[in-house]
């Protein structure tokens, strides 16, 4: 027999996760592909559903750089479908998050945006907010989409939700990267706004992105060269953004030359991108200064690094920056070619446009929240909120629900001996906890298919479907025996915890009249009044008693 992979421990399958989600970050692909070469086997072993996610997303972008759509879109498939096996939290979320980015890479914006609002309402729900590396890096990758979808105030938002997070829980290298994203889409969203017209908000919020990337500074951290770079541009980009690039221009001149010397083709397009704005800027505060045919080619040369790295948003963005460009310089010719391209790239991109992108994002957004709200109050409505068992109504739904006379039905109504004397005689924290482990001695050692419900104060209700007397006598003496023998010493009680118990049975199909339940939970109370009459931890029946009673009796006790 052929043995099994071996299983790799989960703290190794963390420390893997996180260099893939660091590589898949940057300019360079061969650090992805040599890191998933590396933790491909580990990843294949593992068995939890939480791991098939990672291995599905993770071969979905390495199909991406490999160039094979097909693979990519069956990987985040196959991702989704793990996902649904997860417990939403801020794993779940990350992940949401990761596959969006790998959608709006792969221009499948749709899927991107749907992924995206998942994401994100996840990142909000209760419990999944408590500061995590998780949740810092679900609103980094959530931040990248949203900017690659033009969503960038929202991207915005994202980052700083991001960094907050990593302030609180992450290292100086995490945190070193959130403040450079919290920088870059400052800028971004102060760029697009300056072409937009709203320059009092754009200088704001480049002034923003200034303080942001010198925060980064401050850190302390050495982070690697193509980052320190990109950040070097970002901070030369917002000080053009506020109003200052006569002073930017002599640091991004040496950045871009840097950049150009050791940068990966997505940078150095990203380089020639804030150069060449700048320079449009300059042009236009010192006419004849000559810097409009440099921007230009600049503009050439980053939409050609962009389309090679797979940066459709820029490339776009270059594309239409060509064309007016181009106009003001007196070419109309060479300004419709670039115009058309943007146009044919665009209406392939986007079939809507950006407000309708934040519009649905918003609703959708509002919606699934409206959604969950409304699953929480029905599970508070019907459910226990300190054992987390169905409460009354949800039992009344389901004792109305049954149809007595087709089966046996069995109802047992167990009540917790002198409870009262625990509340007066220690606390009542101490009698929560009591009702709390008898709820889940009831649950532990109830039969497969019988169903727990606390009805009213210690009282609890079991519905034992299919049982004859004999069998519901037989499984609530194991109950009460089970409560009975538990260790209630570390709540220092002044006696040890037991339960009574009341039996009733329908049988005969005259009982299955409507309300009949209520007439067979009637004389399982009354049983239990006998229960208690007996002595206290005892189990009664109209046919009879628990085998343990009648022992009991015999021996005179």
């Amino acid at each position: 027999m052929t043995p099994g992979p071996d299983r790799t421990p989960e703290g190794d399958l963390e420390e893997a996760l996180w260099r893939l989600l660091a590589a898949s970050d940057r300019d360079d692909p061969t650090a992805f592909v040599t890191e998933h070469d590396r933790a491909g086997r580990a990843f294949a072993a593992a068995a939890d559903a939480r791991w098939t996610a990672w291995r599905h997303a993770l071969a979905a972008r390495r199909s991406l750089l490999d160039g094979d759509p097909e693979a990519a879109a069956a990987g985040v498939a196959g991702a989704r479908e793990a996902l649904g096996r997860c417990r939403p939290g801020a794993q779940t979320a990350l992940t949401l998050a990761y596959l969006a980015h790998v959608e709006v890479t792969a221009d499948h914006f749709d899927a991107a945006m749907l992924l995206a609002v998942d994401a994100s309402l996840l990142t909000e729900a209760p419990g999944t907010g408590e500061p995590s590396r998780a949740l810092h890096q679900a609103h980094l990758w959530l931040s990248l989409t949203l900017s690659a979808l033009d969503l960038e105030e929202l991207a915005v938002a994202s980052a700083l939700e991001g960094h907050r997070i990593a302030a609180a829980v992450a290292g100086p290298a995490e945190q070193w990267r959130l403040l450079l994203l919290c920088a870059q889409q400052h800028a971004e969203l102060a760029q697009t706004l300056h072409r937009r017209g709203s320059t009092e908000r754009a200088h704001e919020l480049a002034a923003t992105a200034v303080e942001y990337a010198q925060e980064a500074r401050a850190l302390g951290w050495e982070p690697e060269p193509a980052e320190q770079d990109l950040l070097d541009v970002v901070q030369a980009w917002g000080m053009t953004c506020a109003g200052d690039p006569d002073d930017a221009v002599g640091p991004m001149r040496r950045a871009h030359r840097r950049v150009h010397r050791d940068g990966g083709v997505w940078l150095r397009g990203y380089a020639d991108l804030v150069l060449a704005r700048l320079l449009t800027r300059l042009a236009q505060a010192h006419a004849g200064g000559g810097h409009d045919a440099e921007a230009t080619d600049l503009l050439v040369d980053a939409a050609g690094a962009f389309a090679a790295s797979g940066d459709r948003r820029r490339y776009r963005q270059c594309l239409l920056e060509l064309g007016q460009s181009t106009a003001a310089m007196g070419r109309p010719a060479e300004a419709l070619h670039w115009l058309e391209a943007y146009r044919a790239d665009t209406g392939r991109a986007h079939s809507r446009g950006r407000e309708l992108w934040a519009e649905m994002f918003v609703r959708r957004s509002r919606l699934r929240e409206a959604e969950r709200q409304a699953a929480v109050l029905r599970r508070h409505a019907l459910e226990d909120p300190l054992t987390g068992l169905g409460n009354r109504r949800s039992a009344e739904r389901r004792l109305g629900s049954m149809q007595p006379g087709e089966q046996p039905v069995s109802l047992a109504v167990v009540d917790i001996d002198r409870f009262k004397e625990v509340n007066d005689d220690t606390s009542h924290s101490h009698g929560d906890e009591v009702l709390r482990r008898v709820a889940r001695l009831l649950i532990e050692h109830c039969r497969t298919g019988d169903e727990v419900y606390r009805w009213a104060g210690d009282e609890f209700l079991v519905v034992l479907p299919t049982a004859t007397e004999t069998q519901a006598l037989a499984a609530m003496d194991r109950l009460r025996a089970a409560v009975a023998d538990a260790d209630w010493g570390d709540l220092q009680l002044p006696e040890p915890v037991t339960v009574s118990i009341g039996v009733a049975t329908a049988t005969a199909p005259a009982e299955a009249e409507p309300d009949g339940w209520r007439s067979l939970f009637d004389t399982a109370d009354l049983y239990l009044f006998s229960a208690k009459r007996s002595g206290r931890n005892r189990v009664r029946a109209p046919g009879g008693r628990a085998p343990s009673d009648a022992a009991a009796n015999e021996a005179g006790l």
